[in-house]
C-alpha cells in the first residue's frame, strides 16, 4: 500500500525499537475507536525527525497500539534551511495560529519570546501547560500538512537568554518600523545561499528601542517590511514565507 493511502501517526523515536513500533497517548482513541482499526491494518508512522515507516498493527490495547515495521519509507527530505522564528507572545490565540501556519510553511523551530511589552504574563506552571498545547498544535499542523518532521516548539524564553543561546554565523534579522535603510528584499535577494536562519518578531506593541539595540549588538540585523505595520501574527508567518520561497523549499527552486 501506497504511504498516501495509509492513516499517518507520529511516534518517539523512543517508541520506536528491534522493528516494533509503540503508539500510545491519544492516537491510540483515534485509531481503535475514530478509525476502528485493528491488528491487521496497516499504518504509516513517522518519528518527527524525517523517517516514516509502513507499518502493521499486531496488537492493541487501551493504552498502546503495537505495530510491526513493514519497510522503511521514502519521505521528501525536511525544509534544506532550518529557520527559528523567536516570536513575542502575543494575546489570546494567536500563537496558535503562528504555530499552526508556521508548522505547515516549514518553520524548524518556534522560541516564544517573553518581550518588555507582552501583555501576557505566564506564571511558571501556565508556561508548562502553554509548550505542551503548542507542541501539539505543532504535531497535529504536521500531520494535516504531511511533514516528515516536527517543529520544535521550546519553552518562553526572556531576549537575552535567546541572544545568548545564537548560534554562530547565523542570519540573524528583526523587522523593525524604525528601520528605514535595510530591507528584508535586500537581504534576501543579495544572498544566494543561506543557513540556519532566525527571525525575531515582536508581540503587538512592537519591539523596544532598547530590545533592538540588545540585539543589533549580538548581530542581528534590523530590517524593514515596507511602509505598512504589519500585526505581530501576520509579520511573523508573512516573513517565514518570503525566507522560505528564497532559501527554502516553499514554492520549488528560485533561479538566481
Amino acid at each position: 500500500m501506497k504511504e498516501a493511502g495509509a492513516p499517518r501517526f507520529f511516534a518517539d523515536p523512543g517508541q520506536i525499537n528491534d522493528g516494533v513500533i509503540r503508539i500510545t497517548g491519544p492516537d491510540v482513541i483515534h485509531i481503535s475507536r475514530v478509525l476502528r482499526l485493528g491488528r491487521g491494518s496497516l499504518l504509516t508512522v513517522l518519528d518527527g525527525r524525517g523517517k516514516s515507516y509502513e507499518a502493521v498493527i499486531r496488537d492493541l490495547d487501551r493504552d498502546e497500539v503495537v505495530c510491526e515495521i513493514i519497510k522503511q519509507l521514502l519521505t521528501t527530505p525536511a525544509c534544506p534551511v532550518k529557520v527559528t522564528l523567536v516570536q513575542g507572545i502575543p494575546k489570546g490565540d494567536k500563537m496558535d495560529l503562528i504555530i499552526q501556519k508556521g508548522t505547515e510553511l516549514g518553520v524548524s523551530r518556534v522560541i516564544p519570546l517573553i518581550c518588555r511589552r507582552c501583555v501576557v504574563k505566564l506564571e511558571d506552571d501556565r508556561i508548562n501547560r502553554k509548550q505542551e498545547r503548542w507542541q501539539r498544535i505543532a504535531l497535529e499542523a504536521a500531520k494535516q500538512c504531511r511533514r516528515p518532521d516536527v517543529p520544535e516548539i521550546s519553552a518562553p524564553a526572556p531576549l537575552d537568554k535567546v541572544l545568548a543561546g545564537l548560534p554562530e554565523n547565523c542570519t540573524a534579522l528583526i523587522p523593525w518600523e524604525e528601520e528605514n535603510n535595510v530591507s528584508l528584499k535586500d537581504i534576501l535577494y543579495k544572498n544566494n545561499t543561506c543557513g540556519e536562519i532566525y527571525i525575531f518578531i515582536g508581540p503587538e506593541g512592537g519591539f523596544t528601542p532598547e530590545e533592538v539595540e540588545l540585539a543589533r549588538a549580538s548581530g542581528i540585523r534590523p530590517v524593514t517590511l515596507g511602509p505598512r505595520i504589519l500585526r505581530t501574527e501576520t509579520a511573523g508567518i508573512a516573513v517565514l514565507t518570503m525566507v522560505l520561497c528564497r532559501w527554502g523549499d516553499l514554492g520549488g527552486k528560485i533561479n538566481d
